[in-house]
């Protein structure tokens, strides 16, 4: 199996790993985790039906969720947002619109306790007004941007002791 996609990515900079180094190229033993992970990235962030959720909307969730990360090169990967309301969301804030204070609810509960999800956490993404699908592909995207964090953590780590 061939990598399809280019090097350094998301987790390669998100890990701070060096091009020329032992981890970077330990990676590349294991194009299909390269690959795959690359692969989910793209489908979550900018999937070809986006239904309803904007790419800009999704890399602002992610770029929430990874604040709690605290780690730069990872936040990098999600620059701040033009648009003013899913600025407030990517930093952090509590957005003043009802949907987007639900959603930023749900990820924030997400990120810190995934566990704690309950059927009302979903009813209530339901109430604020998403659909089913779109709660489906938030999950989608909570889901990778914890996975990015912990993995991003990990090769990290390894490139400390290498």
């Amino acid at each position: 199996m061939t990598i399809h996609h280019a090097r350094p990515d998301a987790l390669d900079r998100a890990g701070g790993l060096a091009e020329d180094g032992e981890v970077y190229a330990l990676r590349a033993l294991r194009p299909e985790f390269l690959n795959g992970a690359e692969d989910c990235r793209v489908a979550v962030l900018t999937p070809h039906n986006d239904l309803g959720l904007s790419p800009a909307l999704r890399a602002a969730i992610a770029r929430r969720v990874a604040l709690t990360a605290d780690n730069e090169k990872l936040l990098a990967e999600y620059p701040v947002p033009e648009d003013e309301s899913l600025a407030t969301l990517s930093r952090g804030e509590m957005p003043g619109d009802g949907r987007l204070a639900a959603i930023a609810a749900h990820a924030d509960m997400i990120a810190a306790n995934p566990g704690a999800s309950t059927r009302e956490s979903l009813d209530a993404l339901l109430a604020a007004g998403l659909s089913v699908p779109q709660v489906i592909a938030l999950s989608e995207l909570l889901a990778f941007a914890c996975f990015q964090i912990r993995v991003a953590h990990g090769l990290s780590l390894l490139e400390e002791g290498a």
